[in-house]
């Protein structure tokens, strides 16, 4: 019953406090302010590249968008995308109180924001989500047709990461529930896993099991010794010359 009240603390850390903006990297960026279904203002930043498609990121449980910035610029200098990176209520300088429910909201506010409001195709869409976004971007995926999905370090579902986190909790079922494994079977884009191979949060086997969910055209990435948080940095130029690939191979509709 605590759990379902209030998750802040427990599945949910936000952080209220900038530590910087894209231009602190030599990007250009443009703050931006939009809107959930429920009328909660949220705050993102559009980073653009002209002619690029979009890295749609729905990022983990912690921080906010401003402890993203070094792997943006990464992003942005070496695997050539435009990013609109968002934060949840409550993180960042969204307003509103988290919630489950509230998430599933925010991340259909950043797809309608990109499609509605900038007239961005779901072709030139590339929805991206890490750790705890990885339900969101599956969910999306499931919802809209989108250039391809890339999850890194997905779990299963709610329930499972209970067990783990919380196992006094064994019959612990949430009302809005995260459900990557039950999800991403209907996926009709190309699907990209990601892992560390020693993802002390979410383990690897985690990972594993939603690929092997997922349905064809799909692809693998272990990143052996990464760990929960810093699959980019270990994984090095590796790591974004296979999201590359992917992107501009198998995530645009050619032969990989």
């Amino acid at each position: 019953m605590i759990l379902e009240f209030s998750e802040k603390g427990i599945v949910f850390f936000p952080d209220p406090v900038l530590v910087g903006t894209p231009a602190d990297w030599g990007l250009p960026y443009e703050e931006v302010f939009f809107a959930a279904e429920d009328g909660v203002m949220l705050h993102g930043w559009w980073v653009p590249k002209e002619g690029a498609p979009v890295f749609l990121w729905y990022h983990g449980n912690a921080g906010n968008i401003s402890h993203r910035l070094e792997n943006m610029k990464f992003l942005w200098d070496l695997v050539g995308v435009q990013i609109f990176i968002f934060d949840y209520r409550e993180y960042g300088r969204s307003a509103g109180r988290i919630s489950r429910e509230g998430t599933f909201k925010d991340a259909a506010a950043a797809w309608r924001y990109l499609t509605v409001t900038r007239k961005i195709p779901g072709r030139d869409i590339i929805l991206f989500g890490r750790s705890l976004g990885t339900a969101l971007a599956t969910d999306l995926a499931v919802k809209e047709a989108c250039r391809c999905l890339i999850l890194e370090s997905p779990f299963t579902n709610s329930k499972e990461m209970a067990r783990l986190f919380a196992p006094f909790m064994f019959d612990w079922r949430p009302r809005v529930p995260y459900d990557n494994l039950g999800k991403v079977g209907y996926v009709k884009a190309p699907v990209m896993v990601i892992h560390g191979e020693h993802d002390e949060i979410i383990p690897v086997d985690m990972g594993r099991r939603v690929f092997a969910a997922a349905p064809e055209p799909k692809e693998l990435y272990i990143i052996p010794k990464a760990h929960h948080n810093d699959t980019y940095l270990v994984g090095g130029q590796e790591y974004f010359n296979r999201l590359k690939g992917f992107i501009f191979g198998m995530g645009a509709g050619k032969k990989a």
